[in-house]
Parts: C-alpha cells; structure tokens; sequence
C-alpha cells in the first residue's frame, strides 16, 4: 500500500510534498502544477500579497520567490514592487520541477474508504491504495454564485474563476459583481481590454490596500504596525504567525474571525484604476436577473430601497468562494456523509487530519481551524511543516507487518 497520496498541485501541495520528500517519506502526488493561478485568474493580474509573503515552502528555504526573480533577473521587493502573476505561476512552475519531480499531471476522479486506508482512482483508469491523503485541492472547486444569479445560462454569467484571458471581451458590456480583489481586479483589466465594464457591490464602500513606501519605518511604526504575511497589525501578525495558537481558540471565536477578518479590499496599485476609471455602483444588492432580447438584465436595490436595472452582455460573478464538502464530488457519498463538519468545512485536528483516520484538508478547507491565513499562500509554510510532521508521527505507528519497505520510492 503506498502511504500517501497527496491531491492538488497547487501552492500548499507542492509545499506538503517538499516537506515529505526531506523526510524521506514515500509518496505519490497528483495535479496540474499550479492549476488555480494559470488558468483561473485573469491574465494581467498582480499579487494583492507582498513578495516576501508568496513564497512556496521547502525547508531549507532553497527556493524563495526572491531567489527565483534573482535568478531570472525579475524586479522584485519585499514590500514595494507587486508580484506579477505570471512571475508567481513561473516561480510555482520552477518550485515543482526543482522541488517536486514526482508530480504526475494527473486527476484523482474518485476516493472510496477501504479497510484501514483509502482506494483511489484515477482518470486514466489506475487505481491505487493509500493509507493517508492529503486534500490540497485549492479554491476551485468552491466557486459561489449568488442563488439570485444562478439560474442565468452560461453565455451570460460566468464565475470570475472560469476565465483567464480578458482579450474575448473587449468591445462587450461587462457587468462584475463583487468588492473584493477579484472583482476589482477584473473591472481593472476589462476596461483595459476595451470592454464596457460597471462594478457593483453589495458594501457602501471600495476597501484597498495602503501604498508601501520604501522609507523606512521607525520603531514605533514597526511596534505600532508590524509587517507581516497578511498585511500590518498586531491581529494580522496573530493570524499570520500563530495559527496553531488559534486553533485552541473557542469554535464560536474562530468561525466569526475567519468570517470577518481581513474582508474584501483590493491591491493599492489598482485603486485609481478603479475609482478613476470605472463606473461602480455601492450598497446595491441584486435582486433578479433575466435574459431579454439577447442580453442579461440585472435588477438590483439599494439600501434606502431604490431600485435600478442594468443591461449587459455578460455577467462576471466575482462573488468568492465558499468552502463545502459537498462540493468534493470525488470524495464517495460514504466519506462526504460520515466526515465530521462545521459550517460544511471539515473538523480538523491540530495535524489536520480529519475524523476520518489519515485523511487530511489544507488550504482554504482547513481556516475555520487555523485561521484567516488558510485563505493565502503564505499559510502553506505551517501547514506543510505541520502536516509532514503529523504523517510522520502517524506512519511511525504503522505495524511492521503493514507497513511500506523502504525501497517503495514516491513514484511509480
């Protein structure tokens, strides 16, 4: 029986696997090298994070973004320069071939329990045993689309994560729902492209990010304001630095701090590209959306009651994610049915491990656990250095008679 299977390709994936590689603890790894960020977000988008926060984790550290942008002789700043996403996906790219040779660009379609472990299958018909695995599957399978916009054909709705390229809009009327980075940045990048773009968002205001100077900061500043992997502030640097501390904070704590904490904002370098240039209408909720005549009309409300009617070629739905179980259609009816959950993400243990011996959730799926910094890369250092130590303690349990020989190497 292999001993792990890890699922996802992407930022805490390929982190899991360079963790569990300099342990020498055999493993298999499955994905499309970071998958979310090639062909899930718009072309032309920078980071909201700063470069010092982007990194992907090994454990000596081989290969930082900065010393990959050194490399390629890339402009780069802890702080002040915003990553480019094409240079973060490149750097994810290069951190797999170096880091994690063994990926195999494959997809797991479905994993049953079976005795002790887990039987999985995959796409091209193989089917393999692990005795633990760990979900690293990212945001995409967690697109949330308002129930209001739902019903709407895909010719005229989309979620913001199904397109890459903003080019096959230009010259269209695009409305993009949404407060967050997500919709800014592609209201930014529409009307770039030359296409007819309007924001709306439910919040009375448009939240960014402050600009970075590259004056140093005194000690009072730094005291007042740490700097940390999740922006400046003392709560920032707790959900940043301490997501084993909140872990052991009351459930009723967590949940309204991961459902409050570090809300919808976007990246300072898109601000006046926002409020210059693009039409946006605050504190409108959508009421109702029809297709007439060949175009997609979206009712909507404001807070005092008024009520207006947009017309559009296309809706962009930057509405987020939300996490749920459910969403996991790989995972069999038996295992989505038996995982224990709150608020449909799964319990977790302080190793991430869920009610289901040897099956584990990081990213996204794991920050009613740990914590706001689930949601970002800069998370993937903790979880990785968690889980590999957690799946080591657990294969150090393992009988010798079931155990893996040693000569079992993480491929096929």
């Amino acid at each position: 029986m292999q001993k792990t299977v890890i699922i996802g390709a992407g930022p805490y994936g390929l982190s899991v696997a360079a963790h569990l590689r300099h342990r020498g603890i055999p493993f298999r790894i499955f994905g499309r090298p970071m998958d979310s960020w090639r062909t899930h977000m718009p072309k032309g988008m920078l980071l909201k994070s700063d470069g010092f926060a982007s990194n992907l984790s090994d454990p000596d550290g081989k290969l930082t973004l900065g010393k990959f942008c050194q490399e390629r002789g890339i402009e780069y700043g802890n702080t002040v320069i915003p990553v480019r996403l094409d240079t973060f996906t490149q750097y994810g790219l290069t951190f797999q071939e170096r880091m994690v040779p063994e990926l195999e660009q494959k997809m797991v379609i479905r994993i049953e329990r079976s005795g002790e472990g887990y039987e999985l299958e995959l796409e091209d018909g193989e089917r393999l045993a692990a005795r633990s695995v760990v979900l690293a599957v990212g945001i995409t399978h967690f697109e949330h689309v308002p129930e209001s916009l739902a019903h709407l054909p895909a010719e005229f709705l989309s979620h913001s994560a199904r397109h890459h390229e903003v080019d096959p809009f230009r010259g269209r009327s695009v409305i993009v729902v949404g407060g967050g980075a997500s919709a800014l940045d592609w209201a930014a990048l529409l009307k770039d492209a030359g296409a007819d773009v309007q924001l709306v968002a439910r919040q009375g205001a448009l939240k960014f990010h402050g600009k970075p100077t590259r004056q140093k900061r005194s000690l009072w500043q730094r005291i007042q304001h740490p700097q940390t992997g999740l922006g400046p502030g003392w709560k920032s640097k707790f959900y940043a630095d301490a997501p084993a501390a909140f872990y052991h904070l009351p459930e009723s704590l967590r949940l309204e701090i991961v459902r409050r904490a570090l809300g919808p904002s976007g990246g300072w370098f898109v601000k006046d590209r926002i409020l210059n240039q693009v039409p946006h209408l605050l504190g409108q909720s959508v009421t109702q959306a029809e297709v007439r005549d060949g175009k997609v009309h979206l009712h909507l409300r404001a807070q005092d009651g008024a009520e207006r009617e947009l017309v559009a070629d296309h809706i962009i739905a930057a509405t987020g994610y939300k996490v749920s179980i459910e969403s996991l259609q790989f995972l069999s009816p038996a295992i989505r049915s038996k995982l224990k959950t709150l608020n449909e993400t799964p319990i977790l243990s302080s190793g991430y491990e869920s009610s289901m011996p040897g099956l584990y959730f990081v990213g996204v799926a794991a920050a009613n656990s740990f914590g706001p910094v689930m949601r970002f890369a800069f998370g993937a250092d903790f979880a990785a250095r968690t889980v590999s130590k957690a799946l080591a303690k657990s294969l150090a349990r393992v009988p010798a008679d079931v155990a893996v020989p040693e000569a079992v190497t993480a491929s096929k």
